[in-house]
């Protein structure tokens, strides 16, 4: 395949083409030109208004369904919703049925994902089933391809199952994730605890419930060394815990999720599920508080936390419903209403690296892995703009900015 992208502005601090409008010639999947008003030579024109041009973004969270909840999701789908919101790799959670906790089940997601331009890189569960009782066969799971091991929002109650898995992995140089809230201070709590949840009469998860567990986590990490990743993290004091940890020279990474950085739980004022997520939405305070460790670097990386949830479990009352939202298709747009884009890319892209997946530079001789898109226009997201077979999206009225094109990635264009 032959591709030319016209006028395109790359956003890649990284590439000595930074910040300048060029044309790009992709040949067999590799960046063979890049200059301006570079000649057709036969190839396939891209043109787009106001096109911008990055490094392909990299979801360090989602949740798709298959196997055993197609219902929800379906990998082939989910990997073409995931390209045309400008992801060209995702790390799936392994919260499946069955789990994914063993080799057998990393080689059946990848042999799905087989052909597709968005690439799929597995997380294995840390322990058997996500129980938390056992290690799941973390080994074998690395051999066969998996990036990291966490049971997805599920904290590890036993601190010594913690502490021998993050002293299991240093063998092979993997990677911990460890999803953060007590559940005995969260109790039956469904709502941040504050004057909302009090106003509404929902019972509250305090920001202590995340906090006391990122501490107790991070003690063991002080104690066995390894590489820790505490995902979707939600409060000021979070935030906090994290940069100081860092300072000590812990090797410790931490993601916040798009919709903790864009909504709080003022939203909750409806009673729609929708706002129903895991850790729950926070207040003004906490949000702010996240954007500022988007800023100085405490907070690594961005994710959508796409958890499709089948409609008769979000179409419940606040109590009952189960927690999720989607957010791949949502993600950029949100973002830009409160980060500015260069931000936005770095912290779409810096997942790689820490999951262990190479980066590709924009320059002449690399590889073609792009998201583009534009940071023009403002409009609202709809159910038009969902192409997940699930449709629980706590952006639905939302005002977003900009618009993502598509992807050029494993010798594949793909654009809406």
């Amino acid at each position: 395949m032959k591709v030319i992208i016209k006028s395109a502005k790359i956003i890649d601090s990284k590439s000595p083409f930074h910040n300048q409008t060029v044309d790009l010639l992709i040949a067999d999947g590799l960046i063979e030109k890049i200059g301006v008003s570079l000649p057709n030579n036969d190839a396939t024109i891209v043109r787009f208004d106001d096109l911008h041009v990055s490094q392909g973004w990299f979801d360090s969270s989602v949740s798709l369904g298959e196997p055993g909840y197609e219902d929800r999701e379906t990998i082939a789908n989910g990997l073409n919703v995931a390209a045309k919101s400008g992801f060209t790799a995702i790390a799936l959670q392994p919260n499946s049925f069955p789990v994914i906790d063993n080799q057998a089940q990393v080689n059946f997601v990848k042999n799905k994902a087989n052909g597709f331009a968005t690439e799929l890189f597995p997380i294995g569960a840390l322990t058997k089933a996500s129980e938390g009782k056992d290690m799941a066969e973390l080994f074998d799971m690395k051999n066969a391809g998996a990036v990291a091991f966490g049971d997805y929002n599920r904290s590890i109650d036993n601190a010594n199952l913690l502490k021998i898995a993050l002293q299991y992995v240093q063998d092979f140089d993997g990677l911990v994730i460890t999803y953060s809230q007590d559940p005995n201070i969260k109790g039956n709590g469904v709502a941040n605890e504050g004057i909302v949840s009090t106003r509404l009469g929902l019972k509250g998860i305090p920001n202590l419930a995340e906090e006391l567990q990122i501490s107790r986590n991070l003690f063991l990490l002080e104690y066995t060394g390894g590489k820790l990743h505490i995902p979707t993290i939600s409060t000021a004091k979070s935030v906090q815990l994290i940069r100081e940890a860092k300072a000590k020279g812990l090797n410790v990474t931490t993601s916040a999720s798009v919709h903790h950085l864009v909504l709080t739980d003022e939203k909750l004022d409806g009673f729609d599920t929708r706002f129903k997520v895991t850790p729950p939405l926070r207040t003004e305070v906490d949000r702010q508080a996240l954007l500022n460790g988007i800023a100085d670097g405490t907070i690594d990386m961005i994710t959508s936390d796409h958890n499709p949830i089948d409609i008769e479990f979000k179409k419940m009352e606040f109590d009952t419903a189960k927690n999720g939202t989607i957010g791949l298709e949502s993600a950029f747009t949100a973002l830009l209403t409160v980060l500015p884009v260069e931000t936005v890319v770095a912290k779409l892209t810096s997942g790689r690296a820490i999951f262990g997946l190479e980066s590709d530079t924009i320059e002449e001789g690399a590889k073609a892995n792009f998201t583009l898109f534009t940071t023009e226009g403002k409009s609202t997201f709809t159910k038009e703009n969902i192409l997940s077979k699930s449709k629980n999206s706590a952006f639905l009225g939302t005002e977003i900015k900009g618009a993502v094109y598509g992807i050029l990635n494993q010798n594949q264009l793909v654009t809406k």
